[in-house]
């Protein structure tokens, strides 16, 4: 049995999960999200709990068990508390600016980069003196966030030596020394 797949769900108050014909809606105070699943799979609620069994020990229901009920799980806490993500800009003269949904970034390129981000991701940025540019995102739905995030960083990979580009705040870059460091 997947230990993922058979842990049950704790449905937080104010958020509602309804299932209609293969498609879960869960709705709470930050939105509304819904998810087609399998039909072979059955869902059940009860007493604040939602748990995701599947019919058979096939290889097809084993691996859509644990990904629907993480699906639903990433849902449920979207919906009831939200994802953020911060990312930063190492590098001189790197700089981030939002107006709207569109994010402005000054990456060293010969021109501006501009995004327009969808209405479900929330964006602001901040910059203080000798501290590097932040993007903050929010939204309710983590694959999409994921998704804004992985499309900003391609801008701008961190690279080894110096650690320039775009990375989330407290990840750690593996650092290469250069060629100054070669053995003689």
């Amino acid at each position: 049995m997947s230990r993922i797949g058979k842990a049950p769900i704790e449905i937080p108050a104010g958020v509602t999960v309804t299932v209609d014909n293969n498609i879960v809606t869960v709705k709470g105070p930050k939105g509304t999200l819904s998810q087609a699943i399998n039909p072979d799979l059955k869902i059940s609620i009860e007493d604040g709990h939602l748990t995701v069994t599947r019919p058979s020990d096939d290889r097809e229901h084993r691996a859509q068990h644990g990904l629907y009920r993480a699906l639903i799980h990433n849902m449920v806490v979207g919906v009831s508390t939200g994802y953020r993500k911060e990312m930063e800009l190492v590098g001189v003269g790197y700089r981030a600016n939002a107006t709207g949904q569109v994010l402005e970034l000054s990456l060293g390129y010969s021109h501006a980069i501009y995004i327009k981000l969808p209405p479900e991701v929330k964006v602001e940025t901040k910059s203080e003196r000798n501290k590097n540019p932040l993007i903050i995102l929010e939204s309710d739905d983590k694959q999409l966030l994921g998704q804004v995030c992985a499309k900003i960083r391609s801008l701008r990979k961190p690279e080894p030596y110096k650690g320039k580009g775009i990375k989330f705040v407290g990840e750690i870059i593996r650092r290469k020394s250069g060629k100054s460091a070669s053995a003689k």
